[in-house]
């Protein structure tokens, strides 16, 4: 009896594979528009800060491979999985990725976004190319995952991290001493007025991590970090502000969660650990960031298990 065989769309944001395609990326990112010089320039010294290249397109690949390796493991006999990377700003496109599914014969996937909160701006523009392919091509038919900010696994990943930060600091939660803080990139404030759910969803995960830990309101906090370069304004408070006023009202020890990343990239690696970490030494303050869930198969087992929820249609 032959095996069904379903794809996965495993799509994510792309970052440039050397120094020299920085301008390419960038200029994607912005729509077509070239970045300034010093636009440019900023963007490339923040790349040479974490070591000249953002680790995020190897841990991307390896995310892919071991979902694949995983849902073949888990249905053995009964189906067949392929899992295409598909990313938005750099190679492999999402469009192009689309177009080698039905190549390759693919009638039916999944279409899941390294992203775990839903906004229109972020998983709907994903869901936007991808569907604009799949109807340039017909096919295949995508089942797509919109968010999955409070699955179990996930949460049970983020709970085990924030331990491990708070173990680190040695602090006692109840000394006014600590805060966790957790955070997500922000976005343009114009979400607002279309009721997105991005900023609810951020404080959903938080407030449901928070729960398993018996952590009381004011213990943490949440901030949005990474904004945009653009007149118009982000949300906010940006984490830069938090840690400053957490630092007037005492605290001296932070765990920074951003749980809205699920991979070392430069909004984690430059933007908390030297931005932020430099900050907190400024300010005296010691700064433990959680690690980031990369391709650790405890994630792993939540990106299958929320393969598995959409083929069911849960």
């Amino acid at each position: 009896m032959e095996k069904n065989k379903t794809g996965v769309l495993l799509m994510a944001y792309g970052t440039p594979a050397s120094l020299d395609e920085v301008e390419e990326y960038y200029t994607h990112i912005r729509r077509g528009r070239k970045p300034s010089p010093e636009q440019l320039q900023d963007l490339i010294d923040r790349y040479k800060a974490i070591g000249g290249l953002s680790p995020l397109n190897e841990i991307t690949q390896k995310q892919a491979r071991e979902l694949e390796q995983l849902l073949n493991r888990k249905h053995e006999g009964e189906n067949t999985f392929k899992v295409y990377l598909g990313m938005k700003h750099s190679h492999p496109f999402i469009a192009d990725t689309v177009k080698r599914m039905v190549e390759d014969g693919m009638t039916k996937a999944v279409g899941l976004v390294l992203a775990p909160h839903y906004s229109v701006m972020s998983i709907g523009s994903y869901i936007k190319t991808a569907q604009e392919a799949v109807e340039e091509h017909n096919g295949p038919q995508i089942s797509y995952v919109k968010s999955w900010h409070l699955h179990p696994l996930f949460l049970q990943t983020l709970e085990d991290r924030v331990k491990e930060a708070l173990a680190q600091l040695n602090g006692d939660l109840n000394s006014g001493e600590v805060k966790v803080i957790f955070s997500a990139h922000s976005l343009p404030k114009r979400i607002l007025e279309q009721n997105d759910p991005y900023p609810d969803q951020l404080k959903e995960t938080a407030q449901a991590v928070a729960d398993r830990l018996d952590l009381s309101e004011s213990d943490w906090t949440v901030a949005w970090q990474s904004a945009g370069q653009t007149p118009e304004p982000w949300l906010g408070p940006d984490i830069l502000d938090v840690i400053e006023s957490l630092h007037q009202q005492g605290y001296r020890k932070l765990v920074s969660c951003p749980v809205g990343f699920v991979s070392d990239h430069l909004e984690v690696l430059y933007d908390i650990d030297i931005e932020c970490r430099t900050l907190c030494d400024k300010l005296g303050m010691q700064l433990v960031r959680t690690r980031s869930l990369n391709a650790d198969p405890e994630f792993i087992e939540a990106l299958a298990d929320i393969v598995d929820r959409q083929m069911a249609g849960e």
